[in-house]
């Protein structure tokens, strides 16, 4: 789904793969991979081409229809790790529960909550969807926790 909707949105602003790739520092054949489900576009890349191009992480993922323009952001591991936690909290879940949940390793997820490393683009797209959560609200764009909201 994110490749749909970034291949769609590259069309939308009349930028050729190259030409995203060149804002990027990569190949055309990386632009053209994520945009295919070859490859996932890293967080912080797909983080910076919303903040470039005033797209919210919502419609790129799929999550909604409507694109919503929430301005730039600086991107925060910390306070994304916070939001993670607070998910957690008022889930009343584990750390092992959400990890064996969205695929991935409970240390791994820990790492995430206190900040220690950025996210992954297919980790937070997991629990996103797993828990119907806005990842605009995990990074602190939006005050609209569930994406139905």
């Amino acid at each position: 789904m994110i490749g749909n909707n970034l291949k769609y949105a590259r069309e939308e602003l009349e930028m050729t793969q190259k030409e995203l790739g060149y804002v990027f520092g990569v190949s055309q054949s990386t632009v053209a991979g994520w945009e295919n489900a070859i490859d996932v576009i890293p967080f912080n890349k797909l983080i910076r081409f919303c903040n470039l191009y005033n797209y919210s992480l919502d419609f790129i993922c799929g999550f909604t229809r409507k694109n919503t323009e929430y301005g730039t952001f600086k991107i925060d591991k910390v306070k994304i790790g916070k939001k993670l936690k607070e998910l957690r909290t008022e889930l009343k879940l584990s750390q092992q529960q959400i990890a064996a949940d969205c695929g991935f390793f409970k240390s791994t997820y820990g790492n995430y909550e206190v900040g220690r490393y950025l996210i992954n683009t297919m980790n937070i797209y997991s629990i996103c969807k797993t828990y119907n959560i806005s990842m605009d609200w995990i990074v602190g764009r939006t005050n609209k926790k569930s994406m139905n909201q």
